[in-house]
């Protein structure tokens, strides 16, 4: 399950929403929403993030919140990191090969040593900051 899945799943139960009520007002099937919810398709698009926004009838952080989560909730990354120094293809390998045996603990303590920073888009649309 992705943060974002989460989130909305979150937000149906806390709300006494089916999920097939859901889908029928976002006006996708079920199992679309379902598969969403759990990770198993892609990102939602704006449109679809900002309808189930609507939905919800959420405002200011939390909208943020949840437009953030989407953004965050890919379930199939790509890192690419050709152009970098040898160290940061060997973290992005050994994370690739280790993340479905890190515990939370390991995930919460990972996921606070990586620093937060906002980065300029550049024209492939990739931003990479190099030290």
């Amino acid at each position: 399950m992705t943060p974002f899945g989460a989130k909305i799943r979150a937000l149906r139960a806390e709300r006494g929403v089916t999920l097939k009520d859901m889908a029928a007002a976002l006006r996708v099937s079920p199992a679309y929403l379902s598969a969403l919810e759990h990770g198993r398709r892609g990102r939602p698009s704006f449109a679809q993030v900002q309808a189930m926004i609507g939905f919800f009838n959420v405002i200011w952080d939390e909208a943020e919140e949840i437009e953030r989560l989407a953004r965050l909730s890919h379930p199939r990354v790509t890192i690419d990191t050709s152009g970098l120094e040898p160290r940061a293809t060997k973290l992005a390998n050994r994370l690739a090969d280790e993340i479905a045996y890190l515990t939370s603990l390991e995930l919460d303590i990972l996921l606070k040593s990586l620093p937060t920073r906002s980065r300029p888009a550049t024209q492939s649309g990739k931003t990479r900051k190099k030290r």
